[in-house]
């Protein structure tokens, strides 16, 4: 398995332990603020941290996507 793939895997996987979410929530909640993306243009920084770092920096870029987006919906107004 690619090393990238493996990863966002890994983050995945433990988003959705430390949030205690089923895997479609969390792969809902991934895919709707980007963050398979965020991780593909970071991995070279984040794979180096470990998973409580990795969690939270996932969830501080998740809520400054949805504060940027103007709702917590991610849809303006």
């Amino acid at each position: 398995m690619d090393k990238l793939i493996a990863f966002k895997v890994f983050c995945l996987e433990n988003y959705k332990t430390v949030h205690n979410l089923t895997g479609k929530t969390a792969l809902d909640i991934f895919q709707k603020h980007k963050v398979f993306d965020y991780i593909t243009s970071y991995f070279d920084i984040l794979h180096s941290f470990g998973r409580l770092y990795i969690v939270n920096d996932i969830d501080d870029f998740i809520a400054n996507s949805t504060r940027d987006s103007g709702s917590l919906d991610g849809n303006p107004g």
